[in-house]
């Protein structure tokens, strides 16, 4: 089920959906009357009821610094919560100065902390020996809070967990998490905030490692392998979006809103500003969080700008970026906060790596696409020209969307391009065969996660398709023959971009027995001349391997088995 909510609504909170209000409705010019109009009459959809996860707390908290770090914060904390603070100093024999009473100290230099709101474990070595400090201070197994005072933060996230507060990092003040520890008492509901699809994934195939962006990527360490199989903690996971960005498979999707709502969204912006009079939109993504620094900055940019709030800023990736230039913006605008996370802040910049590259062999300015700090604005190039306007909103994949959006705007221009290279690790290319040495085994077609590759079927081949190709490395880890190699590159021919092309077919062998098509020529050749001298294959034994599955158990059955047992042996 869905419910309709306007653009102002979707795109605000309640703490700060008057002061965006106020500054939209102040831009009385043609442009500004024309966005306040597109926004307030666009309709987005989101989940009514979207899947949830629930933390449960207590209130139970461990403050862990230095010395002079806990007796200050100590000072900050209610009389009445102080039963269940617990304080650990990291300095070994250090005295806390003028500490606050009623709260259990401990001391350990070597502290490891795990977990999410409500369950955070906390280990210490005393002695050589592991020992759970909640269970020694209140008898339970987690705590449900974090105060971590220390500047370089116990908890290796970029993004920490919720309900960890890394005050010595400066990710929040003491005074905020002093409340914390007061106020987070109770259940809480946080959305889930992706769909994984892992028969789609790249990352594993017949026990070989392919593709691993999604956990490279993820700043809350939300992701990981096990068993071989991707798998993303929803208590840890924060939304910030890189994942999906990131994966080109689509096995990983963001669902608050999903990116087609969103690029549909900013099409019927585009729409309905121009209907109303407005010239060239540009258009400016930003992440909620930030819609409080972003209205002061507003101010340094027309007011064909459009602002659309996202989750967070990673949300979407090159293919909105692109469509939103084919629907008629001028130019996309990526508005950076300072405390943007690095993990998140460098999939944004490989993915603008990847639409300058296209941009510019399309002779497009590359900053038609750009990420810029709030705080320079002011010195944005601005363009009052869009470089097309496509009249339908564009559907498919993720990736047949960006294609499509790739060559209307290289149809739009006066280029003649056949393919270019791309930027290091970007998901586009194609896989180069020697076939005078591949034995058509099949092994790559077996582990191709987008079916880029598939086997021909009447006959031994198999075909490859290069729009579908992420460039995973499968394929080439898989062969035995290390014959396949991966070509990055884009191919701005659509037809054959899009047509399946076979890299490599040759007769079947039939059987020397039945006349039956069994195998490759090649891999019967290849194994004859690599088992010819296997005690297995000795004398007429080798001709076996010239047979269909049928015929070599008969022959073994029949002259080993039959008429020689004692070679039964050597079966």
């Amino acid at each position: 089920m869905a419910t309709q909510t306007t653009a102002i609504e979707h795109m605000s909170t309640e703490n700060n959906i008057t002061t965006l209000n106020q500054y939209l409705e102040n831009q009385t010019d043609t442009n500004g009357l024309a966005r306040l109009h597109a926004l307030r009459s666009t309709v987005t959809l989101g989940n009514l009821i979207p899947p949830t996860v629930s933390f449960e707390s207590r209130g139970l908290a461990l403050v862990v610094g230095n010395a002079s770090s806990l007796s200050s914060f100590s000072q900050l904390i209610a009389d009445d919560t102080r039963d269940r603070i617990v304080l650990l100093c990291n300095e070994a024999g250090a005295t806390l100065s003028n500490p606050a009473e009623g709260m259990t100290l401990f001391f350990s230099s070597e502290v490891k902390i795990d977990g999410f709101l409500g369950s955070f474990l906390v280990t210490l070595t005393h002695n050589g020996a592991l020992q759970n400090l909640a269970q020694i201070a209140f008898g339970r197994e987690y705590f449900d809070l974090i105060v971590d005072l220390t500047e370089k933060g116990i908890h290796a996230a970029q993004l920490p967990p919720l309900g960890y507060h890394a005050v010595g990092r400066g990710l929040v003040t003491a005074g905020d998490a002093s409340e914390a520890v007061i106020e987070t008492v109770g259940t809480f509901d946080k959305p889930k905030f992706f769909r994984l699809d892992n028969e789609r994934c790249a990352h594993v195939a017949r026990g070989l490692e392919g593709c691993t962006r999604c956990i490279d990527t993820c700043p809350a360490d939300a992701l990981s392998s096990i068993e071989q199989t991707i798998t993303i903690n929803p208590y840890l996971c924060q939304g910030m979006g890189s994942c999906a960005t990131t994966c080109p498979t689509e096995a990983i999707s963001y669902a608050l809103p999903d990116p087609e709502n969103t690029q549909h969204f900013v099409f019927d912006l585009i729409q309905r500003f121009r209907q109303q009079g407005g010239e060239v939109p540009a258009i400016l993504f930003y992440a909620e969080a930030d819609e409080d620094t972003l209205v002061a900055a507003m101010s340094s940019l027309p007011n064909n700008t459009i602002p659309v709030r996202l989750e967070e800023l990673a949300s979407v990736g090159l293919d909105t970026w692109l469509n939103a230039l084919v629907y008629g913006a001028s130019q996309v605008i990526l508005a950076m906060a300072p405390n943007l996370h690095a993990k998140t802040r460098h999939v944004l910049e490989q993915e603008l790596l990847v639409a300058s590259s296209f941009l510019n062999d399309l002779n497009i300015e590359q900053d038609r696409i750009a990420l810029k700090a709030l705080d320079t604005f002011s010195s944005l190039t601005q363009y009052s020209n869009a470089l097309m306007t496509h009249p339908e909103k564009l559907t498919g994949t993720k990736r047949e969307k960006l294609c499509q959006a790739l060559d209307l705007l290289a149809a739009q221009s006066a280029q003649t391009l056949t393919t270019s290279l791309v930027p290091q690790n970007a998901p586009y290319g194609r896989v180069n065969v020697k076939t005078d040495e591949c034995t058509l085994c099949m092994g790559c077609v077996a582990v191709c996660p987008t079916d880029a590759l598939l086997a021909i079927g009447s006959h031994p081949g198999m075909t490859f398709r290069e729009q579908d190709c992420v460039q995973c490395g499968l394929c080439e880890t898989s062969c035995p023959e290390s014959v396949i190699t991966l070509e990055p590159r884009y191919n701005w021919d659509t037809e054959t971009r899009q047509q399946r092309e076979t890299l490599h077919e040759e007769e079947a062998a039939k059987c020397t027995s039945c006349g039956k098509p069994f195998a490759p020529v090649s891999m019967v050749n290849m194994l004859i001349e690599k088992l010819q001298n296997h005690s297995h294959f000795e004398g007429d034994a080798i001709k076996r391997l010239s047979m269909c599955e049928d015929c070599r158990v008969r022959d073994i059955v029949a002259e080993t088995m039959i008429n020689n047992p004692e070679k039964q042996m050597k079966v």
